[in-house]
C-alpha cells in the first residue's frame, strides 16, 4: 500500500461487539487512522455525536444490541461527518436515504475498510 491517505483521521467507532471493535481499531491503525471514541450503545453514540468536535469519520454498526442505528446515521449526516455502515446482514435492507453510504459486509478485510472510508470521505 503506497502512502496512507487516511493518515491522522479520527474515527468514531459505533460497534457493540468488543472483539470486532478491537479488530477494526487494529485495521484503522494499519491505514493511518485512529479510533477517537468507541460507542457500544445507541444512547452512548448519540451523546458522542451530539457533542463531538474532533471526529473526521465514523463506522456505524447497523444494529446495536437489537436497536437500529439509522437515527445515529441521520445525526452524522446532519453534522457533515462522513460515515460507513458495517453490518453482518444484507446491504439491500438499507433505507433509500442512505443509498450513497458505503456498506461494509462483516467480516471485512483491510482493503475493503480503506476503500469504504475513502469513498465516504470523498462524498463530503
Amino acid at each position: 500500500m503506497a502512502g496512507k491517505p487516511l493518515e491522522g483521521m479520527r474515527v468514531l467507532l459505533i460497534e457493540d461487539e468488543a472483539m470486532i471493535a478491537l479488530l477494526i481499531e487494529d485495521l484503522l491503525g494499519e491505514i493511518g487512522a485512529s479510533v477517537a471514541k468507541t460507542a457500544t450503545s445507541v444512547g452512548e453514540a448519540a451523546t458522542i455525536v451530539g457533542e463531538a468536535t474532533a471526529l473526521d469519520m465514523a463506522i456505524v454498526d447497523v444494529n446495536l444490541h437489537g436497536q437500529s442505528t439509522f437515527a445515529l446515521a441521520d445525526m452524522l449526516f446532519e453534522r457533515g461527518i462522513p460515515f460507513v455502515f458495517a453490518t453482518g446482514y444484507a446491504a439491500d435492507g438499507m433505507p433509500e436515504r442512505f443509498s450513497g453510504v458505503p456498506v461494509l459486509q462483516k467480516p471485512f478485510e483491510l482493503e475493503q475498510l480503506e476503500r469504504a472510508l475513502l469513498a465516504a470521505k470523498q462524498k463530503r
